[in-house]
């Protein structure tokens, strides 16, 4: 487009500083390389154009807006005169004509094939940007449910309020409850967050606090311990918005400061600090205060910079826009009255570095996540017995271990190529995720409370089973069978309709066989409890031993249970070179087998004889046959060219006659009740009867 000659001799080109004063920069023709990417320019050919550097902050933009906006007023200009807003690489085609060497084609940017200035780094490295893989940090629950976060102190909960709830010290504990949507009800998550200076009595009642407020939710919540600095991506995308400051209010991190004799070096809106802005968007973005030192500077990142007498923003040289837009975002959150002085890598004037005790070296790159593996799944075995400890080791190839006293035992398997249906109700399962494990615990399991699972899996932490170098502090999920969160769902193909099939193993299957996708009759979920603990003394499950060395539950899970324990064990056995390891050693073993029997009239009690009842129909129970029409053997076979039709298919065995039934099983039917279930299965099965 070509200008007449009249039109060029109004044009004025305007540089915009950080005071929002205009400074000409020339008149009539001007050239493209006079606008820099970090500034913004006012443009006045009659109509006002304002130019914007990509490079530019916000405040800087909105104090180029404001000072266009005065100098139209001051200058008199028609209220009609044109105001266009520009953005580089974005420019209208009546703007480029204003300037002589504009390009006709605009040449793709380095930053646009990838990651901003750090991908174009790469780039010029000979990197291929475009390989470098995307950071996933899509959450996989709904972030907008309801919130709410508790301070402890000792024995003590304080509620925070809705503007401090994001606001946690380093040297304290918390509790974050999180109540959201989930698969057509609403799910509760709880965290229990850890500063990395806090003590260990509030580490402690921080747990114990967690675990009682899970108890009095009506569902099984997830349960998380989470440390300091090594949070899940999901917990800032919850808060959207956190700071975390340097020191801490409880009693006993006063206490301990005091004994010490450290200084105190809580945050004082009236002391320097130094903040590191970090996160990938405002939905999940992250204040940390940082020692004000010059060597807790980064390049890649922006810092926000408190003295007695004024706010700096320093913006590292390998920052990139999106850090700029956090950094506006962070500073209005800490203070909307602060008014901060801009500063850039390698501008800053003195008074900056004396704030900072003066110009140090400092690291210029982002610490660069490794490769992280697909998870690995582990069956823990959880034995109480050490008769049944010691048979199970000799028939095991692997190791085995003693762990705590509420334990006993635990033996360590990994699961390869898994599915949902390794998930089974009397196992323990960890999904080892190298950044964060799950201990999943299925309703039949021996393992009845939340604290339990969660010291399995410290103790599997400190075991670090494949060498991995994992750190304690990664956080620990605690998910209960029927309770599945989206995000661990999204490990495994889940398919949701198989939650409701419920009961042990061998009913569940059964249930499969014979066509019922749907809830058994006479059992109900129960919520994993934090705390919990079976009505057998000391909370602990007992063992019998039968002569055959194999072990079978006395506690309230139904017989079968143990059975289906056994057989999962077996089936685990079958696993190409297992990872097999030793955890938890130095605890004491316990003695020699204990049995013990639930108290009358306990709720262990009453669900043992319900589930009994539902297993077994009181016809079924007469073993003899007595009233029961007999049929040959032949007829009874699974695979029986002249099967009998009108019978319980899966007792099969109870239709033989007394003679024809000691003949095949050997032994008289009462001799077979009195079996354990997994061995009258294995029978019947042997028989062509299962």
């Amino acid at each position: 487009m070509l200008l007449l000659a009249e039109e060029w001799l109004f044009s004025h080109l305007n540089r915009i500083n950080l005071q929002g004063k205009l400074c000409e920069t020339g008149s009539n023709a001007f050239s493209k390389e006079i606008l820099e990417t970090d500034k913004c320019y006012m443009l006045d050919c009659g109509e006002i154009f304002v130019w914007m550097g990509r490079q530019t902050l916000l405040t800087e933009r909105r104090t180029a807006i404001r000072a266009v906006e005065d100098f139209v007023r001051n200058e008199g200009r028609s209220n009609k005169t044109h105001l266009t807003f520009l953005s580089e690489g974005l420019e209208s085609t009546i703007f480029r004509s204003y300037f002589t060497n504009w390009p006709k084609t605009v040449e793709t940017r380095l930053y646009e094939e990838g990651k901003e200035k750090v991908a174009a780094i790469f780039k010029h490295q000979g990197y291929d940007v475009k390989e470098l893989p995307e950071e996933d940090n899509e959450p996989s629950i709904d972030c907008s449910g309801k919130i709410k976060v508790w301070r402890v102190d000792g024995d003590e909960l304080s509620l925070l309020s809705v503007t401090e709830l994001t606001k946690l010290y380093r040297g304290d504990c918390y509790i974050v409850q999180y109540t959201f949507p989930g698969n057509g009800r609403d799910e509760t998550l709880f965290y229990a967050w850890l500063g990395s200076r806090c003590v260990m009595e509030d580490k402690t009642a921080a747990i114990s606090h967690m675990s009682t407020m899970a108890d009095s939710v009506r569902t099984s919540p997830v349960m998380a311990q989470i440390h300091e600095g090594k949070e899940p991506a999901q917990f800032f995308s919850i808060l959207q918005r956190l700071i975390v400051f340097k020191g801490g209010n409880s009693t006993g991190y006063r206490k301990f400061i005091e004994e010490k004799g450290t200084v105190d070096d809580t945050y004082n809106e009236n002391l320097a600090a130094l903040f590191r802005v970090q996160g990938t968007s405002p939905d999940n973005m992250q204040a940390i205060e940082v020692a004000p030192v010059s060597t807790s500077l980064n390049s890649s990142y922006c810092y926000i910079l408190q003295t007695k007498a004024s706010i700096y923003t320093w913006i590292g040289s390998l920052s990139s826009a999106r850090d700029h837009n956090l950094l506006d975002r962070m500073v209005e959150l800490l203070n909307p009255k602060w008014l901060p002085v801009s500063v850039r890598e390698g501008n800053e004037p003195d008074i900056f570095w004396d704030a900072l005790g003066g110009k140090a070296e400092y690291p210029k790159g982002k610490e660069i996540q490794g490769f992280i593996e697909d998870p690995h799944l582990f069956a823990l075995k959880i034995m109480r017995d050490l008769t049944w400890f010691r048979t199970i080791l000799g028939e095991m190839t692997g190791k085995a271990c003693l762990i705590d006293g509420s334990v006993s035992h635990a033996h360590v398997k990994e699961i390869y190529n898994y599915t949902q249906d390794d998930l089974i109700t009397e196992d323990v399962l960890l999904l080892d995720c190298q950044r964060e494990i799950y201990v999943w615990v299925g309703v039949h399991s021996v393992v009845k409370s939340k604290q339990e699972a969660l010291n399995l899996g410290l103790k599997f932490l400190e075991m670090d089973v494949l060498v991995e170098g994992l750190s304690l502090n990664i956080p620990i999920y605690i998910v209960t069978e029927g309770y599945e969160p989206p995000f661990f769902t999204r490990f495994f193909s889940w398919d949701h309709s198989k939650e409701n099939i419920v009961g042990n193993s061998f009913e569940r299957k059964l249930a499969i066989l014979k066509g019922k996708q749907k809830i058994l009759e006479g059992h109900n979920r129960t919520p994993l409890k934090a705390n919990s603990r079976d009505s057998t003394p000391n909370g602990h499950r007992s063992i019998s031993v039968f002569s055959n060395g194999r072990g079978r539950s006395s506690s309230p899970v139904p017989s079968s249970a143990g059975s289906d324990l056994r057989q999962s064990s077996d089936r685990l056995l079958s696993s190409p070179t297992p990872v097999v390891k030793k955890l938890f050693e130095g605890s004491p073993a316990h003695g020699g087998a204990e049995k013990t029997m639930p108290q009358s009239g306990s709720p262990a009690t009453e669900r043992n004889s319900s589930n009994e009842t539902t297993s077994f129909t009181q016809k079924d129970r007469n073993m003899d046959g007595e009233n029961l029409v007999t049929y040959p053997y032949e007829r009874l076979r699974v695979v029986s060219a002249n099967p009998v039709t009108g019978i319980d298919l899966t007792k099969r065995e109870v239709y033989l006659s007394n003679e024809e039934f000691r003949e095949k099983f050997g032994m008289p039917k009462s001799a077979f009740q009195k079996l354990p279930r997994w061995k009258q299965n294995k029978l019947k099965m042997s028989l062509d009867l299962f």
